[in-house]
């Protein structure tokens, strides 16, 4: 079924064939689960000195190819000029969790998917890599449930919960590394594409909701008590926000919102930080009218519209039945791109 009544869609999919997308939308898989078995190709090693001088000026160049495209002329403008790049829509990642689950990590713990940051980064590599040859323009860091309370619950100090939340952009960073290497030693590339890319690739600082690091259920009802306030919020995740805007990511994407007072947190801790990067905010919901905690889903969507920090607003963590409802009320209220990764039919979030 087609979607999106004339707008920009950044739909998580994972494609069956490199490059293509197909828009049916009763076959939307989210992000807890994989559709297709995707093979990595090892990387080849550089045959000389001067090919690994050649590749690391590669890698500057594509690095600051991604920040002059994300950090001139406005955000939404720039975020405007990365979807032409990509068509008109860009593909997002699917479901890291569950990936690395496949792979044989044990992510029974609080810190979740973040458990591989210090256990096994290079599993989260190589699910990067999977998406990446699956197709996807935009990949999303394993810091979803990665926060400096929850690396010292660990007994990690500060300063090495920093240096996990920076690890988690550069491992992401580096897969995309890899990939445009690779690419850049496929005839067919070099012949399209002058030895780039085919296509523009982003990284996604994921940020999940303070309900994640409670890791009690909240993320999913949105009820954090009467003690909970939006300062509370937001001097939770102020310098998690600081770090990960500063470690390399292109943007920030803004998780599994569970409430509205959440998103106002996040809308003004963008701009009393001056984060330098855009960021998305996705919203989750259980009756395909309001978000889950049953503040109303426009009303979260305004405050997106309201921000000039934010190039886009949709759903996440959510099932793909209530999703054309809820982007017909987003679009009421903003015309920002939309934002669609729902979950697989399978219960998970908070069941």
């Amino acid at each position: 079924m087609g979607l999106m009544h004339n707008r920009t869609l950044i739909i998580n999919k994972t494609i069956i064939k490199w490059r293509e997308v197909i828009f049916d939308f009763t076959r939307i898989v989210g992000s807890f689960s994989l559709w297709n078995t995707i093979t990595v190709t090892a990387l080849r090693g550089l045959s000389s000195e001067s090919d690994v001088v050649k590749r690391r000026e590669e890698r500057e160049e594509r690095r600051e190819d991604a920040a002059r495209m994300m950090g001139s002329g406005g955000f939404e403008s720039s975020f405007a000029d990365f979807l032409r790049q990509c068509g008109g829509y860009a593909v997002l990642d699917g479901g890291l969790a569950t990936e690395l689950e496949r792979h044989g990590a044990n992510l029974n713990d609080p810190l979740w998917s973040a458990k591989c940051l210090l256990t096994s980064p290079h599993l989260i590599r190589r699910v990067h890599l999977d998406y990446l040859d699956a197709g996807a323009n935009v990949i999303i860091t394993a810091s979803y449930q990665a926060t400096i309370q929850g690396f010292e619950a660990k007994g990690l100090s500060k300063q090495e919960s920093e240096t996990l939340l920076r690890r988690s952009v550069e491992i992401a960073v580096e897969a995309r590394d890899i990939y445009s290497e690779r690419c850049a030693k496929s005839t067919t590339d070099v012949m399209r594409n002058g030895g780039k890319s085919v296509r523009p690739i982003l990284v996604a600082a994921s940020v999940g909701s303070y309900g994640a690091y409670l890791a009690d259920g909240s993320e999913y009802s949105g009820n954090y008590g009467p003690k909970i306030s939006k300062e509370t919020l937001k001097d939770f995740h102020r310098r998690r926000v600081q770090v990960l805007a500063n470690a390399g990511a292109d943007l920030i994407a803004f998780e599994t919102i569970p409430n509205l007072l959440e998103a106002q947190a996040y809308a003004e801790l963008l701009e009393e930080e001056s984060i330098k990067i855009p960021a998305w905010f996705a919203f989750n919901s259980k009756d395909g009218i309001n978000v889950v905690s049953g503040d109303s889903i426009q009303a979260c969507a305004a405050v997106a519209e309201s921000s000039r920090h934010v190039v886009a607003v949709g759903i996440n963590c959510t099932p793909p039945r209530f999703i054309h409802g809820l982007i017909t009320s987003i679009q009421r209220v903003t015309d920002k791109p939309i934002l669609v990764y729902p979950n697989s039919e399978i219960n998970w979030c908070g069941k």
